[in-house]
């Protein structure tokens, strides 16, 4: 990009994550150079962009109009170099995800070493985040939900198998326990609860057949981690409710057991899903391809 394109695309990311340390670290370049950067730029147009304190960096008035005016710029030029990408025989770039944690684990690890190996061009920087984070405004190329917490607007491909959650427990919290004939019965057990990074936890969810209910339970113990559930579980701590495939070792080496399995059917999977454009990124274009005929395998 010319000098002072690039200078505009370095305000814009500060200007985006609030943050002179991460915008370098997703520019590839030292803070001190994109200090620089700035300063160029505001002392070329004579007005102050960014309010700098030494614990934050927000825009200025002038800022946040120079901010709104570039961006769809600085994304068509982003997109012309895509554009010119797509003669590569792979392409070169980053890719920046985010994805809940269970599925970065569950799904998108084994996918990205295919990827990476595919495309040794390219770069992923991949984001865990539980939040139901803007991935426009954060600015990532594509993101990972469940599909009904999709946006409307934005495009969405299966990513993996369907899902299935367990509710497991100790033989030994059994034992001394018993063991409940309903989702309701949780109530008077203890539960190894999960937080939302919001604060709140996790109501439990069931069905069977045509018949769903949410179950709030209480116990010792909230965590923000599956697998410390996992670990709760299996010391007899109280029933834990995750993904199977993150109880499944446990199970198979009898550290756990499965109740209420009629009432824990598969569910859907996650989506990979990203802005609907006319041009994608040749990077995300790649890693789409390779999750569609994921799919199709399946």
């Amino acid at each position: 990009m010319p000098s002072s394109t690039i200078a505009l695309q370095a305000f814009a990311t500060v200007a985006r994550l609030r943050s002179f340390r991460r915008a370098a670290t997703e520019l590839g370049v030292s803070p001190s150079a994109l200090s620089h950067a700035l300063r160029g730029l505001e002392e070329g147009l004579g007005v102050r962009l960014l309010n700098r304190t030494t614990r934050s960096v927000a825009p200025t008035e002038a800022g946040e109009r120079l901010l709104a005016r570039i961006t769809p710029a600085l994304l068509d030029i982003q997109t012309a170099l895509d554009e010119v990408n797509d003669f590569r025989d792979s392409p070169i770039g980053t890719l920046r995800l985010n994805s809940p944690r269970a599925a970065a684990e569950l799904v998108l690890a084994p996918l990205l070493t295919r990827f990476l190996a595919a495309h040794p061009g390219m770069k992923v920087e991949l984001v865990c985040d539980d939040a139901l984070t803007d991935i426009v405004a954060a600015g990532f190329d594509a993101g990972v939900r469940f599909g009904e917490r999709l946006q409307q607007d934005m495009v969405a491909i299966p990513l993996g198998p369907p899902q299935r959650f367990v509710v497991v427990a100790a033989p030994a919290y059994l034992a001394r326990h018993g063991m409940p004939n309903h989702p309701q019965d949780l109530q008077r057990h203890a539960c190894v609860g999960i937080r939302f990074p919001s604060g709140g936890i996790y109501r439990w969810e069931f069905a069977r057949g045509a018949e769903q209910l949410e179950v709030e339970v209480s116990g010792p113990l909230s965590v923000e981690d599956m697998p410390l559930m996992i670990h709760a579980a299996e010391n007899a701590v109280g029933f834990a409710y995750v993904y199977a495939q993150y109880a499944a070792p446990g199970l198979a080496a009898g550290r756990l057991v499965t109740v209420l399995d009629d009432w824990c059917p598969e569910i859907p999977g996650f989506f990979l899903y990203y802005p609907s454009r006319r041009l994608m990124p040749a990077g995300l274009k790649a890693f789409a391809s390779l999750v569609r005929a994921d799919s199709l395998d399946r």
